[in-house]
């Protein structure tokens, strides 16, 4: 007896879609302000520490902070996707 293949789901209508990674962009990113929001909102003091040490930094270990976390974020993303 052959093994039956499994059934492939129908894919949605290009507009149901988009408008589902419309949904899931602006959940990201309002995910990102509640994480952005904790911080200050729990620790104001250490967060203004914190963000006047990142003043004092220059342009290049702030440009290396910043595509490290795209990389890390990207590398989330792609293992999450998969």
């Amino acid at each position: 007896m052959a093994a039956a293949l499994p059934r492939r789901r129908p894919r949605p209508p290009a507009r149901a879609a988009s408008a589902l990674e419309s949904n899931l962009f602006w959940s990201a990113l309002a995910l990102m302000l509640v994480f952005e929001g904790l911080f200050p909102f729990l620790s104001p003091g250490r967060w203004r520490q914190t963000f006047l040490k990142l003043l004092q930094l220059r342009d290049g270990q702030l440009r290396f902070f910043g595509l490290t976390c795209i990389v890390i974020g990207l590398i989330t993303l792609w293992l999450l996707s998969s």
